[in-house]
């Protein structure tokens, strides 16, 4: 359970999902401990972690009460919710702001996610585990995020935001796996669209953002 009074995050920095949680975290302006479960040596599937997370992924937040949650997504959602007076608001007042915020955590998990979390396994996973990327299999999968990111140009040629005029938990979801698109040298995605360039400039270059991409 968590230390008494304290946030506590289970998971690794490496992990994408984990940075969700942790650039939550740091938006909110809230401290946390972070106790590492490493993956590569499968310590997210004995049963001790197993009895916090049935599926034996990572994050897993233990709050200040002693109350448990896990998928990164649903943590993010309920560290808004829980303190919502903290910090960068992430989740928008108003039923027509909280629609287009909606709106924009759905295009996110439907469109952007699918393709460049294949991508990333692809271009980065499959070298950190001593293998090559299939670089027909990258191809098509830019092909894919190209499209879907063709769509963003237009959306973001129309509002400033994702999930409509403010930040939001719709543009922080993007910031992991955007981020190892970039540093995997397919930068281009973004760089060639000249709304969806200055979006993610905007987000990718938020301090919250950038304190954890110190942490690795």
């Amino acid at each position: 359970m968590s230390s008494k009074g304290v946030i506590v995050v289970y998971g690794m920095t490496l992990s994408t999902a984990t940075q969700r949680v942790l650039v939550a975290l740091a938006e909110k302006g809230l401290d946390y401990e972070l106790k590492v479960v490493n993956l590569m040596n499968g310590e997210n599937l004995t049963p001790n972690y197993l009895e916090k997370h049935p599926f034996g992924s990572i994050p897993t937040l233990v709050d200040s009460d002693g109350f448990m949650i896990y998928d990164s997504r649903a943590i993010c959602r309920y560290l808004e919710k829980k303190y919502k007076g903290h910090g960068t608001e992430l989740i928008p007042k108003g039923i027509k702001a909280l629609g287009l915020f909606e709106q924009g955590v759905s295009i996110e998990s439907s469109n952007f996610d699918s393709f460049a979390r294949k991508m990333v396994g692809e271009k980065v996973l499959k070298k950190m585990r001593g293998g090559e990327p299939d670089m027909n299999t990258v191809a098509q999968l830019r092909g894919q995020l190209s499209e879907v990111l063709d769509v963003y140009e237009k959306i973001l040629s129309k509002q400033s935001y994702i999930g409509g005029e403010v930040f939001t938990l719709a543009d922080l979801f993007h910031l992991p796996y955007g981020a190892m698109l970039v540093k995997a040298g397919e930068n281009e995605l973004f760089d060639s669209r000249p709304h969806v360039k200055q979006w993610w400039n905007k987000i990718s270059n938020r301090s919250a953002w950038k304190s954890v991409v110190a942490l690795n």
